[in-house]
């Protein structure tokens, strides 16, 4: 349990702080949730900086990078997908203001393969580290799942201060395009790296 691993388990901790955080109506819980899950996500690429810096990469770590990722991941998509349902919350800025039940599953649906997966090239031996697509896939994921973040809590902020006018009708036009845009891209690289991970290990399989 080496400092980078550390880092890891700090994240996982933030990850469970950021769920409850979201589905509080109001500015400033749904910042701190902001605040967290970005102070969350760069833990991501520190643990990583430091580990292959100071020759400090481990098995330990390699299995739980990905499962930390995995669980922020369910942390704030799940409370994004409840609020897609709540009456009176801002509309999504897409999907005609919902977030469609398929791109729920296919994230979650990847993951869980990959888990399985990973699971069951440890038991022969083989330990799956996260590649570069799946890195590249894990940074979209995280720039859209804080866009919706932001998204809310800006919304929520909108409601109880009354921002109106020109200049916050232009800031929802770039972050709906910003979230539109890095979820689309999100969504097709969880595919991809699938694909990947499954012909990079293909020969993994029972003797």
């Amino acid at each position: 349990m080496n400092l980078p691993n550390l880092i890891t388990v700090a994240r996982i901790v933030m990850a469970v702080g950021v769920a409850p955080l979201i589905l509080i109506d109001g500015l400033v819980p749904r910042l701190a949730a902001f605040a967290l899950f970005v102070a969350a996500a760069l833990s991501d690429l520190w643990d990583g900086h430091l580990a292959r810096s100071r020759g400090l990469v481990t098995d330990l770590g390699k299995l739980l990078d990905p499962l930390a990722d995995k669980l922020l991941l369910v942390a704030t998509v799940v409370p994004l997908y409840i609020l897609g349902t709540t009456p009176n919350e801002a509309p999504y800025p897409w999907f005609g203001g919902v977030l469609p039940l398929w791109i729920v599953i296919v994230l979650f649906g990847r993951e869980l393969f990959i888990t399985l997966f990973r699971s069951y090239a440890s038991r022969r031996g083989v330990v799956i580290a996260a590649g570069p697509e799946g890195k590249l896939k894990t940074v979209f994921q995280l720039s859209f799942v804080g866009g919706a973040i932001l998204w809310f809590a800006l919304h929520s902020g909108a409601r109880e201060r009354g921002w109106a006018g020109g200049g916050w009708e232009g800031w929802l036009l770039f972050h709906h395009a910003f979230v539109a845009v890095t979820m689309a891209i999100a969504v097709a690289l969880t595919v991809y790296s699938m694909l990947v991970y499954l012909w990079r290990y293909r020969r993994i399989g029972p003797d």
